[in-house]
């Protein structure tokens, strides 16, 4: 009795009804051989369904299949599609994650010289806490005409580099397809902008359209490795030394996953990428968490003291999402004691990131980029090293806007990575890890790579770059300024609460020129710098941060 009420009980009428077609189909098909054909289809149907349910009750690795054999396929479908059936179904234009659909659709826009403009007021909360906004003045000054530029290159470099603004931030070949690396450096040669190759190594495919590059040199050295893994100076020198690499960038940390190391499977390291990279093929292409060529603070100045002897004197910088500041501080220490140091800082904010990570290290590893660009800001300015080093900065940029807050913190200039993959066609699909790119933006599927037409896109990513830039100037202009260099703390304001307004001078305060060397006014800040040392990163075991 208890088996009749269980093959009837609700959970098993999928495969119930299924078994019931099929034989009913295939009696049917005996009695009357005339009607074959016309059963058929709803033969081989319902018996690849009874196969399906029958599968699910003996497989052992889903236990909601087991007891809903054919029924919990539709839970799979839809859990599958759900990213999706949000995006386009359920999504207000101020929801979504990370980036909203407004925000999506303004690079959208300006990427193909639509109308991006926007009726009937904001659609943003005004009044809630964390919402920000700019002063403006009452006395504008004529925009801008000449696009903005930051002198990169101190007085130890023979080839500055005069750099835009607005660059394409890291990202390699590998995990970009080849078209969109192309249609990447084909718009940073047209709008004169520099393109980051990412750790992975400066690929044919940078060098193909001639556009500006900055070879970011991570602890894999790929590109620049002998066979064992560690840094090669002399294949370093034969890269570094090509016209079109503008700078170098070591790469310490990433705002995806700060102090992860990463893996290409055996599996996945082509003939091209073994090539590229200067990896065996059919082996593990291991990037280590940390960098062999130097292991203190002091090792580190010379190690970039030598990067730019070897590339010919063009500007060296390091890029960092900031973790502990007593490690920074170290930097510091190591600047003032050796006399040299980076002609650069790009500071990484944990929300960046176009790489996959695990969920821990996405979430809640490293400094957010407005807390970390301000902090480095700070302490160089508290060291006397700011008029030395200049700072780039990464994490989320989209809009002027974005950039001006990001200025007014501290940057000289901002890199952007998932606003130029909007920019290319990229529909936040949320599956760049997996090889399925439905944009072909995020794979190396050469079936899927090709859908990106690379003319039309660079002509997109020069026009996100023009018409970002062109209302950055407006936006410099309506603050009464004349260029976004001059933004400052005291002309961006948050809400607090309903009633409770903060200006950014408050919420970040400054220190002044040299205010380390004296003694610095918040007393963790003067221990924390007591204590760093230029010999090592962080304190001895045992010792324990302020």
């Amino acid at each position: 009795m208890r088996l009749i009420r269980l093959i009837f009980a609700p959970r098993y009428f999928a495969l119930l009804l299924s078994a019931l077609f099929f034989v009913w189909i295939l009696f049917s098909m005996t009695v009357h051989p005339e009607r074959g054909q016309l059963l058929a289809i709803p033969l081989v149907i319902f018996g690849g369904l009874t196969t399906l349910g029958l599968g699910d009750l003996i497989q052992k690795r889903h236990s909601v299949l087991r007891n809903y054999p054919i029924l919990a396929h539709l839970r799979f479908l839809i859990e599958e599609i759900r990213p999706e059936i949000r995006q386009y179904l359920f999504e207000s234009e101020t929801d979504g994650a990370p980036f909203s659909r407004d925000r999506r659709a303004l690079v959208y826009q300006r990427a193909k010289m639509q109308l991006d403009k926007r009726p009937f007021g904001t659609q943003l909360a005004v009044y809630s806490d964390g919402f920000e906004w700019m002063l403006h003045s009452l006395s504008p000054r004529p925009q801008a005409r000449a696009p903005f530029r930051v002198a990169i290159g101190g007085p130890e470099c023979r080839e500055p580099y005069s750099a835009s603004v607005l660059n394409i931030s890291a990202m390699s070949f590998g995990a970009l397809s080849a078209n969109a690396i192309r249609a990447l450096n084909g718009g940073a040669r047209l709008g004169d902008f520099a393109h980051d190759t990412g750790e992975g190594g400066f690929s044919p495919y940078h060098a193909e359209k001639g556009g500006d590059i900055i070879w970011e040199i991570g602890s894999g050295y790929f590109g620049c490795r002998t066979p064992d893994g560690a840094f090669s100076p002399d294949h370093f020198a034969a890269t570094a030394r090509n016209p079109q690499i503008r700078m170098v960038e070591i790469k310490l940390s990433q705002g995806a996953k700060p102090g992860h190391g990463g893996v290409l499977p055996a599996a996945k390291v082509t003939p091209e990428i073994s090539a590229i990279r200067g990896v065996p093929q059919g082996q593990d292409c291991v990037s280590p968490a940390a960098h062999s060529a130097f292991s203190t603070p002091l090792e580190m100045m010379a190690f970039i003291g030598a990067l730019r002897d070897l590339s010919g004197g063009k500007p060296v910088g390091i890029k960092l999402c900031l973790g502990q500041p007593i490690e920074f501080l170290s930097l510091c220490k190591a600047m003032l004691e050796s006399g040299t140091g980076p002609d650069f800082i790009v500071v990484d904010g944990k929300e960046g990131g176009t790489g996959a990570a695990p969920l821990e290290f996405m979430n809640r590893m490293g400094m957010p980029m407005r807390d970390g660009l301000n902090f480095v800001h700070n302490a160089l300015v508290g060291a006397g090293l700011r008029h030395r080093v200049k700072l780039g900065c990464s994490g989320m940029i989209l809009s002027a806007f974005d950039m001006a807050r990001a200025m007014a913190l501290g940057a000289d200039w901002c890199n952007s990575a998932r606003g130029f993959m909007f920019a290319l066609g990229c529909i936040q699909s949320l599956s760049c890890h997996t090889d399925t790119c439905p944009t072909g933006v995020a794979t190396q599927d050469p079936w899927r790579g090709r859908a990106i037409h690379v003319p039309d896109k660079t002509e997109r990513v020069v026009n996100f770059h023009r018409a970002t830039l062109h209302v950055l100037a407006e936006l410099t202009a309506a603050a009464g300024l004349d260029h976004p260099n001059q933004f400052t703390l005291d002309h961006f304001r948050r809400r607090m609460a309903e009633s409770g307004v903060a200006s950014f001078a408050e919420l970040y305060p400054a220190l002044d020129e040299g205010e380390l060397l004296g003694g610095a006014r918040d007393a963790r800040l003067a221990a924390l710098w007591d204590r760093a040392r230029a010999d090592r990163f962080s304190p001895s075991a045992g010792e324990s941060l302020p």
